[in-house]
């Protein structure tokens, strides 16, 4: 049996052929351009399925469902992306669509991040749990919880945004309009924007940092890696800005367990990269702000997510089951 999993982003669509065992038989990718009409999209992404499919001689009809991983808020009773920000979509009946155009049996929608939690919870790091959660650390925030063994995604199927929690009144600014969310301070752009501040200040005071030399200067070099790379060194501001990072990220991951208790929460995104540097301090910081740290009652496990950029295709192949 065969599944068709396809990761819908607002610059790539990728598409998988995914086997009973949630393998990647194989798969390949076509760019978005997303500022084009929404059936233009959905036209190549049938197109790309279809070529897909013959190159791993199959047809269509080997296709048990396709299931699409998209932005935004995704009806998964309907079909309908009710509302994307970085594509087209606006009422968009995406099952539809590619049903209509590829010609197979049944199409199954659902947010991205809510895909690759499920995905994680079959095929990754929480396979086996009727409760988990990911974080994924990314541009933003995202998020996704499965609740025995369902994707929970709300009444009006725009759930899960974990990100928009706010985790400090009246503070940073956040991209989507409210102040103080947790994505405005742990996700990769959170990280880069406090490097950015810490190496102002350190400027101001006149304090020296190795951080300087690797943007050259400037800081529109400031990246994610930067802090961690300098507090590899021994550098202190590298440091202050991990450091910092890591309390606002545990907090956040704290307060997530303290409401879902979860058998596991997992973490993906670049940052992870970081391993013990990032792992070790966070571990400890979160479990001593959850709840259940008396250790009378079992504790969630924190892992890092294990199927990276494939979870999004694994998790739309696994929409069905």
């Amino acid at each position: 049996m065969y599944y068709l999993g396809i990761d819908l982003g607002g610059t790539n669509i990728a598409a998988g052929i995914v086997n009973e065992k949630y393998e990647i038989v194989k798969k390949k990718s076509t760019p978005t351009l997303a500022n084009r009409d929404g059936k233009l999209i959905i036209k190549d992404m049938a197109e790309l399925c279809r070529s897909l499919i013959a190159e791993c001689g199959l047809t269509v009809d080997d296709i048990e469902y396709a299931g699409i991983a998209t932005p935004g808020t995704a009806n998964s009773e309907t079909g309908v992306v009710e509302y994307a920000n970085n594509l087209p979509f606006k009422k968009f009946p995406i099952a539809d669509l590619l049903k209509e155009y590829l010609g197979v049996k049944r199409v199954l929608i659902e947010n991205d991040a809510n895909a690759a939690a499920k995905a994680e919870a079959i095929a990754g790091a929480a396979r086996g749990s009727k409760y988990s959660v990911m974080i994924t650390l990314g541009t933003g925030l995202g998020g996704g919880i499965v609740i025995d063994n369902k994707v929970y995604s709300g009444f009006n199927f725009a759930g899960a945004e974990l990100g928009h929690v706010v985790i400090q009144k009246d503070g940073k600014q956040c991209s989507c309009g409210r102040r103080g969310c947790w994505e405005a301070y742990s996700s990769a752009t959170g990280l880069t924007n406090m490097t950015k501040e810490h190496v102002l200040k350190a400027r101001q005071e006149g304090r020296k940092t190795v951080i300087e030399d690797m943007i050259n200067g400037n800081l529109d070099n400031c990246n994610a890696r930067v802090s961690f790379a300098a507090m590899k060194q021994g550098d202190a501001v590298g440091k202050e800005i991990v450091d910092e990072y890591i309390s606002y990220l545990a907090s956040g991951i704290a307060s997530i367990i303290n409401i879902f208790q979860p058998n596991v929460l997992s973490i993906g995104g670049g940052v992870c990269n970081e391993k013990d540097y990032l792992l070790k301090p966070l571990f400890e910081q979160v479990f001593e702000q959850t709840y259940t740290k008396t250790g009378v009652t079992p504790q969630t496990e924190l892992k890092i997510a294990e199927l990276g950029n494939d979870a999004g295709i694994i998790g739309a192949a696994v929409l069905g089951l």
